[in-house]
């Protein structure tokens, strides 16, 4: 009777037989749509991008090397690093073309920015941190710094 019950309990445990091999195929399609199918696109982009790049091009390496392709073979590229200075690369070091830059796109230098926020932020609005990081004024620091001697200030009273 004991082993009719263990029988009854793993027969009602049963669901469809088709709801396991429809979730295996479910889980290896969405890792195709989801990782095979884009990588493959970015890597056939990626092929294309380098099969495709001309002398005169401004190009960063994978080691991030910003350069310009001076010659292109079946199989290599010579990139020339700084001017008079060439240097030989397969194509697959190639990690993108960058695009020419407009001259009226460029940024401003960095010495201007600074020149701005130090007009900006006058003598008046400058803080000055003592060795603890207390941010007090002149004033305070010295008084600090007597109370620590033991000493005061010449013309100071003590307080």
């Amino acid at each position: 009777m004991q082993g009719d019950i263990v029988f009854l309990a793993a027969a009602e445990q049963q669901g469809n037989p088709l709801v396991f091999p429809l979730m295996i195929a479910a889980m290896i399609a969405a890792f195709y749509f989801l990782i095979i199918r884009p990588q493959n696109k970015r890597r056939r982009d990626q092929t294309q991008m380098q099969s495709s790049v001309q002398p005169g091009a401004r190009v960063v390496t994978t080691s991030g090397m910003h350069a310009t392709v001076v010659a292109v073979d079946d199989d290599g590229i010579v990139l020339e690093i700084s001017p008079g200075v060439e240097a030989r690369f397969i194509k697959q070091a190639i990690m993108q073309v960058v695009p020419d830059d407009d001259p009226d796109d460029e940024p401003e230098d960095v010495e201007d920015v600074e020149d701005e926020t130090d007009e900006t932020a006058g003598d008046d609005e400058a803080v000055k941190l003592g060795k603890d990081g207390d941010t007090g004024s002149e004033e305070d620091t010295a008084d600090k710094r007597t109370e620590q001697s033991g000493s005061r200030a010449p013309g100071k009273p003590s307080a």
